[in-house]
């Protein structure tokens, strides 16, 4: 299967009322202040849009605005993040009905399986659709790990077209070069070593903390392309304070308050994840304005 997937993809934040309730308005402008900035790509559902947090209504209602809002402007994705392969499939039968053009599976939350049992969950998963799929990989959020030795048995799913690779080691992109070669399109999934992964050759970036910064993430993506290291070092140097928040168990608030800060939606999230408060608040705070007091141009 051939997919065209490369480039920035926001991991998109969903938006709220302060009520918690879903704002699809809110969440749609931000789409469409990101597109304009240059996104190639968007994953609605992520950890960032807080999957585990909607209900299955509230998930396809998201999927359905999203889909029709972008008309085709750029592929639109959906992570897949159920408790049960079955679960992982109804909701992939679902996506595809809803008009997605593809989709990004995880493990099955909350059991942590072991490589067969991973390797089934993904087999199974992949032959409900005929959707393009993205594997994620985050062994430092959800406890399995996915290693190029699995990738190389997988490689018989044609569905399986590319890998968000989150382990927290660039090691992995040679890695997986050398296991599978370019069976699969890689995708960096950790904002602060995604210019080390471009250099060692990644196709695409999922991205946090382009929700707030969406010109200046753009900006750091073509500079590194482009081979122009010495420009795309100074903006990765100012970046990355920021990139840093994207590695935190409350990455979701901080993204959050940080997209805030910048004029798009605000740092709502959905129970039990809380805003952030006291020192840690001030911290974040002076992290996220710093930047925007020095943002490059």
């Amino acid at each position: 299967m051939s997919v065209f997937w490369q480039g920035v993809f926001p991991a998109a934040t969903t938006q709220f009322q302060a009520d918690q309730s879903l704002d699809l308005r809110a969440t749609l402008a931000h789409i469409d202040a990101m597109i304009e900035a240059g996104i190639d790509g968007l994953i609605m559902l992520g950890t960032v849009g807080e999957n585990c947090s909607l209900d299955l209504t509230e998930k396809h209602v998201v999927l359905k605005a999203t889909v029709d809002h972008v008309a085709g402007r750029i592929p639109v994705l959906s992570g897949v993040a159920e408790t049960t392969t079955a679960g992982a499939c109804r909701f992939a039968s679902a996506a595809k009905e809803i008009g997605v053009d593809g989709l990004m599976v995880l493990p099955g939350m909350v059991y942590k399986s072991d490589p067969r049992e991973t390797i089934a969950h993904f087999r199974t998963v992949a032959r409900a659709t005929d959707l393009p799929i993205m594997c994620y990989n985050n062994p430092v959020s959800y406890g399995v790990d996915i290693t190029p030795a699995m990738f190389v048995e997988l490689a018989d799913e044609p569905t399986l077209v590319a890998i968000k690779e989150s382990s927290e080691n660039p090691r992995r992109i040679t890695d997986l070069r050398n296991a599978v070669g370019n069976r699969y399109l890689l995708f960096c999934g950790v904002d602060d070593l995604v210019l080390e992964s471009i250099v060692l050759g990644i196709e695409g970036w999922v991205s946090g903390l382009v929700n707030a910064f969406p010109r200046e993430n753009r900006l750091l993506w073509d500079l590194a392309r482009d081979g122009q290291f010495e420009a795309a070092r100074q903006v990765y140097r100012w970046y990355t304070p920021l990139l840093h928040l994207d590695t935190h168990l409350k990455l979701v608030q901080y993204i959050k308050l940080a997209a805030t800060e910048c004029g798009f939606g605000t740092e709502t999230v959905r129970a039990p994840r809380l805003p952030i408060v006291g020192p840690e608040r001030e911290q974040v705070l002076k992290i996220i304005r710093d930047a925007i007091a020095n943002r490059p141009t």
